[in-house]
């Protein structure tokens, strides 16, 4: 039925609860079902991310994320390296930053790669997920923004936060794969519901997912009940 879903998948798996209206129950929630499925990486709000470190502590296969200009990315460079700076000291071991969206579509490039090198630096080797919000970005955007990201030190090209409110297209996939090819790799987020989508992202190059607990809960749940 499926090319690429496997018992594995829990491993492509970034459980969130990163949207303003989650609850201290809906961290533990992530954090429970995290553990349960052995998923390769949560991530929190910035408030709570001592916390999900501190739950987390015992369990090492199991990432903690941090949040960088959630979910606009219009803060200025300082404040996103700080806020970089306290998740690597709290213990992060990953970090999604939203790229400065207006600066993409006003077409300033220098300071669209000035920006993620700053936080590139400030993380040092840990792996920087730029994530490009496409749900407002031309095709050419899209492209190009891929590849300043790749070029400014990011380990993987992200499609959005999902607060946009547009499920990420798969053919999106393709178009940043013919864009950054295997000088770094995918991740999807936002409206990534269904296994069938999931399989159709990996067939086009996508090796992550960020996807809410509820609906991680849900698909994980399919996968362990299907005879792979």
């Amino acid at each position: 039925m499926y090319k690429h879903i496997t018992k594995e998948l829990p491993r492509m798996i970034d459980v969130s609860v990163v949207r303003a209206s989650y609850t201290m129950e809906d961290v533990d929630k992530m954090i429970e079902t995290a553990i349960k499925y052995n998923c390769i990486c949560v991530f929190g709000m910035p408030s709570v991310t001592p916390y999900i470190v501190e739950k987390l502590k015992n369990y090492p296969e199991i990432h903690v994320g941090g949040v960088v200009g959630f979910p606009s990315g219009e803060e200025t460079t300082e404040t996103k390296c700080f806020i970089a700076r306290q998740h690597v000291e709290s213990g992060c071991d990953e970090i999604d930053m939203v790229i400065n969206i207006g600066a993409v579509r006003s077409g300033m490039w220098d300071y669209v790669a000035k920006d993620i090198r700053a936080v590139k630096d400030t993380v040092g080797n840990l792996p920087l997920k730029v994530i490009l919000e496409i749900a407002y970005l031309t095709d050419e955007q899209i492209s190009r923004a891929s590849k300043i990201a790749v070029e400014s030190g990011a380990t993987y090209v992200k499609t959005g936060t999902g607060w946009a409110g547009v499920p990420t297209p798969p053919e999106k996939i393709s178009l940043i794969k013919e864009a950054i090819g295997d000088m770094a790799l995918i991740k999807a987020a936002g409206g990534v519901s269904s296994l069938d989508v999931i399989d159709d992202m990996i067939e086009r190059g996508c090796s992550r997912f960020g996807i809410g607990v509820s609906t991680a809960a849900r698909l994980m749940g399919e996968v362990e009940a299907m005879e792979l």
